[in-house]
């Protein structure tokens, strides 16, 4: 069993930053597949960013590259999500997830724990 708690969030103006985290509970954190997602108002569930159980392989949306970096640090049981250069058409509520494997990570059927969400608005 996992349980995730995201925090972070915020109000930010066009071009501004945030750091969202997302702290673990679980001996087996350090195992899992961690993945980003966000859900705008209307909209569905959507990908953002994903990472390996080692770090070594990250994965992002084609709309965030280059602005969020994923990241964790296990021996704190956190994952992180700094986002820069931060647009209007970010604005949603972010939830961490957790996958046990490695299978399909922009596929949020395949996360199996999910955090409560934080929300982060951005404006113009």
């Amino acid at each position: 069993q996992v349980q995730l708690v995201e925090s972070g969030g915020g109000l930010v103006q066009a071009g501004g930053s945030l750091r969202l985290s997302c702290a673990a509970s679980g001996r087996t954190f350090s195992s899992y597949t961690m993945g980003w997602f966000r859900q705008a108002p209307g909209k569905e569930r959507e990908f953002v960013a994903a990472i390996s159980w080692s770090g070594g392989s990250t994965y992002y949306q084609d709309s965030v590259k280059g602005r969020f970096t994923i990241s964790r640090d296990n021996a704190k049981k956190t994952v992180y999500l700094q986002m820069n250069s931060l647009k209007p058409e970010d604005t949603a509520v972010y939830y961490c997830a957790a996958q046990p494997k490695y299978l399909e990570t922009m596929n949020p059927s395949r996360y199996n724990y999910w955090g409560q969400g934080t929300q982060v608005t951005v404006s113009s």
